[in-house]
C-alpha cells in the first residue's frame, strides 16, 4: 500500500509538520510506503512528484488552508479530505478511512 498525503495549516509552521510526521508514522508502522508533501512557512517540501501520484494507492490531504497543485489527485479516486487536527489527533481512524477508500474500489 502507498500512502501519499499533503499537509497545510493556516499559519504554515507547527501543526504543517506535526501531521506529516504523524501519518508518516502511522504509515511505516502498518509497513506503508508513504510521502507527505508540507505545504507550510518554508513553501512547498518534500514535493509530490507526478510518479508519486500515479503509484498511489490513496491520497489523504490533511489541509486547513487553500493548497497548491490540489488537481493532481482529481483522477485519484482514493482521497480523503480533513484537515491537521484529525491527522494529528486521530491518525490511525484517518489512515483506516484512506485504506477502506482503496479496498472499496
Amino acid at each position: 500500500m502507498k500512502i501519499i498525503g499533503i499537509t497545510a495549516c493556516p499559519t504554515g509552521i507547527a501543526h504543517t509538520y506535526m501531521a506529516q510526521e504523524c501519518l508518516e508514522k502511522e504509515c511505516k508502522k502498518r509497513g506503508y510506503e508513504v510521502k507527505i508533501e508540507t505545504q507550510g512557512g518554508l513553501g512547498i517540501e518534500n514535493e509530490l512528484t507526478e510518479e508519486d501520484v500515479s503509484s498511489a494507492d490513496a491520497v489523504i490531504l490533511a489541509v486547513s488552508v487553500s493548497i497548491e497543485g490540489e488537481e493532481r489527485f482529481d483522477d485519484k479516486a482514493a482521497v480523503v479530505r480533513t484537515d491537521v487536527d484529525e491527522a494529528i489527533s486521530h491518525t490511525a481512524a484517518l489512515v483506516d478511512r484512506a485504506v477502506a477508500l482503496v479496498k472499496g474500489k
